[in-house]
């Protein structure tokens, strides 16, 4: 048996077996990424799509996405590859990229635009091994590396980024503990220190998804936003408000009222530079 160290979950596991992201594996006694080079979803898209409004604005990046993920978000918008219901059937109808085959495919697409490659639409930390492993090689090629992430890992696991990260993306879902602890299965603290680690490091922006009576009070808003304002970078980060949309098992709520997303985002610009609303 062997554990697990990527994330705070610190799953024990037999050989064969898989964590509760369903990516990492044990095989020989150690633990690995069993999606390595196991892509699901690719696109070319614009670099605001990420949401990275202050990194490269205009620019295209190379998108890819694995399987798994550490969280259990009910109202996930990609859960039929972060939770999917058949993994070998999805695994058999995805396509396999090794590093160099993914850093030729994003020198590709250089003419249209691209920068680089982001690591998203599932949770990227659960393959760390291939993370790190491309990012060398597209950093070698010249090209820049985005994390799409919601934060849920070790402070070991955010420093192996250190260097190989260009800029991120990080959900901070919430600022109280109850929708972290009991909504979706993780720790708001580890967040945070992910967070304030990789501030230091690489470009950072965050996201954060309005839920109705979930996280949409002005009091949290301002608590998160002034919090955010006191990292490395300071007023400076800039802060995505989306509103939410009823998916996955988060089907019995109304989608955020459009006027509150715009009211929250007018609290948190009293502590923040930019501050960005999305799905409005």
């Amino acid at each position: 048996m062997a554990e697990c160290k990527l994330c705070i979950h610190n799953c024990k596991l037999k050989e064969g077996q898989r964590g509760r992201c369903l990516a990492r594996i044990c095989k020989d006694g150690t633990i690995c990424a069993g999606n390595y080079g196991i892509i699901t979803s690719i696109a070319l898209d614009p670099i605001e799509k990420k949401p990275l409004s202050r990194f490269y604005p205009g620019s295209r990046i190379l998108s890819v996405g694995s399987y798994g993920c550490n969280l259990s978000c009910p109202f996930c918008q990609n859960h039929a590859i972060s939770h999917p219901d058949d993994l070998s059937r999805l695994i058999n109808s995805s396509r396999y990229l090794s590093p160099e085959d993914l850093t030729a495919l994003a020198e590709r697409f250089i003419p249209e635009g691209n920068i680089g490659v982001a690591f998203t639409y599932n949770e990227p930390l659960v393959g760390l091994e291939y993370v790190l492993d491309c990012s060398k090689l597209i950093h070698a090629h010249g090209l820049k590396t985005v994390l799409v992430t919601a934060g849920l890992a070790e402070e070991e696991t955010c420093e192996a980024l250190r260097g190989n990260i260009d800029a991120m993306n990080i959900d901070l879902k919430a600022f109280n503990d109850r929708f972290y602890d009991k909504l979706i299965g993780g720790s708001r603290k580890t967040v945070m220190n992910f967070i304030s680690k990789a501030a230091g490091f690489s470009h950072v922006e965050l996201s954060c998804l309005i839920i109705p009576g979930e996280n949409d009070s002005f009091e949290e808003m301002d608590e998160l936003s002034a919090w955010v304002a006191s990292l490395d970078g300071g007023k400076d980060i800039p802060l995505h408000v989306s509103r939410f949309f009823p998916r996955y098992r988060m089907q019995d709520k109304l989608p955020t009222d459009v006027e509150r997303v715009y009211a929250l985002a007018d609290v948190a610009g009293k502590h923040l530079n930019y501050v960005y609303t999305g799905n409005c």
